[in-house]
């Protein structure tokens, strides 16, 4: 088999930049891609167990990460292992780029958790969004940020976890 085969999976390195600097860069498999949404499946690329009290994110856990060019967010289904799922995690972001094999997203603080029930939903991060001072620096991103959590938030409340992705 050739590295070229169609049997091969695509892989692409994410890049998530926070406040000017790369907070985490990880590989992951381009799944799709379709000029707007870019979906890639990853392993949890932490180091370790992360503990946010309402939901674990360890070795063994993958993410199907759904990014797009022209939303405000990142959608990322977290499973177990053995693909129990947890839930979603929601980032905050600008539109996603991919280019080169990069595929980069700048975080904007603002992160909102379902689980994989849908009865909880939380936003999360509203005060390092506060500290970070865009709604000064760049008004038209804060107000697209909030615009965007309050969206999913709607979403996830009235019409579920599918909602989310529509």
């Amino acid at each position: 088999m050739s590295a070229n085969s169609a049997d091969q999976p695509v892989r692409v390195e994410v890049v998530l930049v926070k406040a000017g600097r790369v907070k985490i860069r990880y590989p992951a498999e381009l799944l799709a891609d379709d000029g707007t949404h870019v979906t890639v499946r990853a392993p949890w690329a932490g180091d370790g167990v992360r503990d946010f009290g309402f939901v674990r994110f360890e070795p063994g856990d993958v993410f199907t990460e759904h990014y797009w060019r022209d939303r405000w967010y990142s959608v990322k289904e977290v499973r177990t292992a053995d693909g129990t799922l947890k839930g979603h995690y929601c980032d905050i972001t600008r539109p996603a780029g991919l280019s080169g094999g990069r595929l980069a997203v700048e975080d904007l603080d603002l992160d909102l958790w379902v689980s994989a029930d849908g009865t909880d939903v939380r936003r999360l991060d509203e005060d390092e969004f506060a500290a970070s001072g865009l709604a000064a620096t760049d008004p038209e991103a804060a107000a697209a940020a909030v615009a965007a959590l309050d969206e999913l938030d709607a979403r996830a409340r009235e019409s579920g976890l599918d909602a989310l992705l529509g």
